[in-house]
């Protein structure tokens, strides 16, 4: 049974850091480019950072770029994301999924249609 089940987040001053971690169990986890997607109240679902299976590769959303980073560690089938630099607008409900697809040097699964597989999603609220 594939499962994603998504550990931390919670409340804390804009300025500040959290961080994210997403454990997966159920298939080979290498296999999978690990996304992490966000949504606001009133907001549609978007796109924050990826990752590919190696580890090596990653990507972001212009918004986050240069405060959020994502990693992975394959041995315990888990992918992070550390916040840092936080502010209001951040706060969301965090969900990692992962997409089964190929993706070519510089190519990554941007969209929800991409990911089969999704957690339940943790609250990361930034105060003012």
């Amino acid at each position: 049974q594939v499962q994603l089940v998504e550990s931390g987040g919670g409340l804390v001053q804009a300025g500040g850091s959290l961080s994210v971690s997403c454990a997966a169990s159920g298939w080979t986890f290498s296999s999978y480019v690990m996304g992490w997607f966000r949504q606001a109240p009133g907001k549609e679902r978007e796109f924050v950072a990826a990752i590919k299976g190696s580890g090596a590769y990653t990507t972001y959303a212009d918004s986050i770029k240069g405060r959020f980073t994502t990693s992975r560690d394959n041995a315990k089938s888990t992918v992070y994301l550390q916040m840092n630099s936080l502010k209001p607008e951040d706060t969301a409900v965090y969900y990692c999924a992962a997409s089964r697809g190929y993706y070519s040097t510089g190519s990554y699964p941007r969209t929800m249609s991409e990911y089969a597989y999704w957690g339940q999603g943790t609250q990361v609220t930034v105060s003012s």
